[in-house]
């Protein structure tokens, strides 16, 4: 099966930046989209960036113009560049991915284990 491995998490000080990793291991699949959420304490998951298997991207609106998705398909890798972090950024970090099967032609989605991000004085 897939299993999605993130990194690059941590603390870092308001108006610092981060650069989240998130890489798939298995065989025998191929990835579509992949996206990143987040969840903050008390809040509903949401979507904080996404991109196609062709590299369109999008983005919610309080990241758009400091967070960039980007994707590096030899290595089965989606990252997401974060700058100007600000408080309110803190949360837990998911990547997610949609995978097709070879063999089976099968679609299924995969999330990794989530990461924190703190961003504090």
């Amino acid at each position: 099966q897939v299993q999605l491995v993130e990194s690059g998490g941590g603390l870092v000080q308001p108006g610092g930046s981060l650069r989240l990793s998130c890489a798939a291991s298995g065989s025998g699949f191929s990835i579509n989209t992949m996206a990143w959420y987040r969840q903050a304490p008390g809040k509903q998951r949401e979507l904080v960036a996404f991109i196609s298997s062709g590299g369109t991207t999008n983005y919610a609106d309080s990241m758009k113009g400091r967070f960039t998705i980007s994707r590096d398909n030899a290595k089965n890798t989606v990252y997401l560049q974060m700058n100007s972090l600000k408080p309110e950024d803190t949360a837990d970090y998911f990547c997610n991915a949609g995978v097709f099967w070879r063999t089976s032609g099968y679609y299924s989605e995969y999330w990794g284990q989530g990461i924190q991000v703190t961003v504090s004085s």
